[in-house]
């Protein structure tokens, strides 16, 4: 669907049911009153999540944003996609639910692009991904009386540069329209001193399969390794709590 090559009747057949599972679980969700996060996935069938989500959105964010779209902003035209779809909520009435992510298939993404002769969709240097997830941010509240902002980052400088706007535009901490989450497990001292300030913090959890959810930690792992400093302070951060927790008993 995402390529619009070969469409025959079970193609489209299986959209259209993937579609109807897809509004069960948003309609489930709105009914709730319980945001809901779509993630995003490779290149290659982004295009087509990206029709359904917006679909969900224009459906069951009349009143506030229930239905989240996932950016990941190692992809070099998710800002271009960002103003897009803010234009196409406004235009049609809904409010706009964007998670941000940088993303989690960069060396598949190339080989890929590599193997089938088209551009890499990726930026080639992590400080682009860095300035396309803050953009992405700054859009986002420069936005806010649209768009409700769930930012997934284990980047130190990224939340702090969130505080920051939320600072600058004259936003409470606790703003029920901005998010920070972490992966359950993993950088607890961002996630624990953001939460001790007022801010709106989530941990997240994979639930699944044992054989699906490996492969998803493993990328997650690949991700924070390379942010070197900061893992290292991490896990400084990790020992010196245990022993204070040792020399406390």
């Amino acid at each position: 669907m995402s390529s619009s090559k070969d469409l025959d009747k079970k193609v489209i057949d299986e959209a259209n049911t993937f579609r109807s599972y897809v509004d069960i679980l948003c309609r489930r969700a709105f009914e709730k009153d319980v945001p809901i996060m779509i993630d995003a996935e490779d290149f290659a069938f982004q295009k087509f999540i990206d029709v359904v989500v917006d679909e969900m959105m224009e459906k069951y964010n009349k009143d506030k944003a229930i239905v989240y779209n996932t950016l990941q902003m190692y992809r070099t035209d998710r800002l271009d996609f960002y103003e897009e779809s803010l234009t196409k909520a406004k235009s049609k009435g809904y409010f706009l639910g964007m998670k941000l992510v940088r993303g989690a298939y960069m060396e598949r993404e190339r080989i890929r692009s590599q193997k089938l002769n088209y551009p890499s969709p990726i930026w080639s240097t992590k400080e682009q991904t860095d300035l396309a997830f803050d953009k992405a941010q700054e859009f986002s509240l420069q936005n806010i009386d649209r768009i409700s902002l769930f930012s997934g980052t284990h980047n130190e400088n990224s939340c702090i540069y969130l505080t920051e706007l939320l600072k600058k535009h004259g936003l409470a901490n606790n703003d029920p329209r901005i998010y920070f989450s972490q992966l359950y497990g993993m950088s607890d001292q961002i996630s624990f001193n953001l939460a001790k300030a007022g801010y709106n913090v989530a941990k997240y959890i994979p639930y699944g399969p044992v054989n699906k959810v490996l492969p998803y930690l493993l990328r997650r792992a690949e991700e924070n390794s390379s942010m070197a400093d900061q893992t290292g302070r991490e896990l400084r951060l990790i020992s010196s709590e245990i022993k204070r927790r040792r020399n406390h008993n």
